[in-house]
């Protein structure tokens, strides 16, 4: 057989064309079994090479033989490993596992399970989940298993998705068993020995209740009386709920910006019953300034560590650190923003007539990009803002989509609040201008690499 260049050359859309396959699952066989491994652009675009479509190829001939993909995939390993190009060989199969009962853990190591456990539900195999997480619990003690397995593989799941290596079936999936199982054991444990009691939920609009959940059980199993309330508690809701409650100490989770704002409100409703308030969650990691900006005593990075700072709290009482105050030219734009969010919500529909966003995505659009911007001026900080454009910035490149979409919606709200806003919304209008400059940059570097490749594969 001739060679096949390996010249990483083609875009996604040539090898969709070529071998017929859906994006997400040439994203999921990448992901998960790094066949094939193309390059990517200085843009984090993928370029394949004509080696690349050839085992594409080749591993669909082989589901058309009755493989599944990762037997089509160890073959092709294990072909490789015996010195042959699995590409000039005659076609032949691995036997496929024979059906039956759920599988058997046959790890024993915490590396092992914890991979096993993310195989069983991405297989969506509930049965097999749970013999993993049961043989786990015999070896090892829980608060481990519950950290290094479940809490663990739920990042890692959802980091999938947003690649696009997992869907968001798989996401809840893996969720709700994570969570059941948690609940029973948190239903397990015995009365509590410490005198007090914890309040513990997850912030307003929050629904990443396993946090939440996952530090319930760390403190029950160190004796405090904890009332777990669950996600979205509401801030209208929090003194009177304290005042039932009476707790030493309220902790509260928030995973994203927008809940992170809501935290605000609720730490000023206890700060007004006196009550303290302790607080963590991926934001507060993601962007560490954000902990000067809530009335409370941050947890740590790692939920394992929260314990013992509870312990600190609870025996010291320690004076609140300084909280960063919210400057009035921001309680000012705040306000003006939400009074004309309306009016620019709808200028922003008027400019996108007649693009091919689908209304439903559009009006998705409009909702998170507001609720971003009103989170950062609630938080005191514009730039805060980038946080959630970096994320979805991300989120349309890992799906292929192009990111002239974002661009326009972005071009289109610019103009919306440019047009609704008056002085008191200069910082939205000024940062949306700064964002739209950043992208347009970005976006003719990759139209230069873009033209690039095709002077390339012209004279090919």
């Amino acid at each position: 057989m001739a060679t096949i260049d390996r010249t990483p050359t083609f875009n996604l859309k040539a090898v969709i064309q070529e071998t017929g396959l859906k994006p997400d699952t040439l994203r999921a066989w990448e992901r998960r079994y790094g066949l094939p491994n193309p390059k990517r652009t200085a843009g984090r675009h993928r370029l394949y090479s004509q080696y690349d479509i050839e085992i594409l190829k080749w591993l669909v001939a082989r589901q058309e033989e009755g493989l599944s993909i990762s037997r089509a995939v160890a073959l092709w390993r294990q072909l490789e490993a015996d010195g042959k190009n699995p590409l000039e060989e005659p076609a032949y199969a691995l036997p496929e596992k024979p059906a039956g009962p759920p599988s058997v853990p046959t790890g024993s190591t915490l590396v092992e399970l914890k991979q096993e456990w993310y195989d069983a539900c991405l297989a969506f195999d509930e049965k097999s989940a749970d013999n993993v997480l049961t043989y786990a619990l015999a070896l090892f003690p829980p608060e481990t298993v519950c950290i290094e397995i479940l809490m663990k593989n739920l990042a890692a799941i959802g980091e999938a998705w947003y690649r696009g290596a997992a869907t968001v079936q798989q996401e809840h999936f893996a969720s709700e068993s994570a969570m059941r199982r948690l609940e029973a054991m948190v239903a397990a444990l015995p009365p509590p020995t410490r005198p007090g009691r914890i309040m513990v939920g997850c912030a307003p609009k929050d629904d990443h209740s396993f946090p939440a959940l996952l530090l319930t059980f760390l403190l029950r199993l160190r004796g405090y009386a904890v009332t777990y309330l669950g996600a979205r508690v509401p801030s209208s809701e929090m003194s009177r709920t304290a005042a039932a409650i009476n707790p030493n100490l309220v902790i509260m989770t928030a995973q994203h910006l927008y809940t992170a704002a809501a935290l605000l409100e609720t730490a000023r409703y206890l700060q007004t019953s006196q009550v303290p308030l302790a607080f963590g969650g991926r934001i507060f990691n993601l962007v560490p300034s954000l902990r000067k900006r809530i009335p409370g005593f941050f947890l740590g990075e790692r939920i394992e560590d929260a314990p013992a700072v509870v312990d600190q709290l609870l025996t010291t009482h320690p004076h609140l650190p300084p909280v960063e105050d919210l400057g009035g030219e921001y309680r000012g734009a705040l306000a003006h923003f939400r009074e004309r969010q309306m009016l620019i919500e709808a200028s922003t529909w008027q400019r996108m007539a007649g693009t091919n966003i689908q209304a439903e995505h559009l009006a998705n659009a409009n909702q998170a990009f507001e609720r971003s911007i009103a989170a950062a001026l609630a938080l005191g900080d514009i730039a805060l803002l980038c946080t959630d454009i970096d994320w979805v910035a991300g989120l349309i490149e890992n799906n292929e989509i192009p990111r002239e979409v974002l661009s326009r919606y972005l071009d289109a709200y610019y103009v919306a609040a440019q047009t609704h806003l008056d002085d008191r919304g200069k910082i939205v209008v000024d940062y949306l201008a700064q964002l739209n400059g950043n992208l347009t940059s970005e976006r003719q570097e990759e139209r230069a690499q873009d033209a690039q490749g095709e002077n390339r594969r012209a004279s090919a």
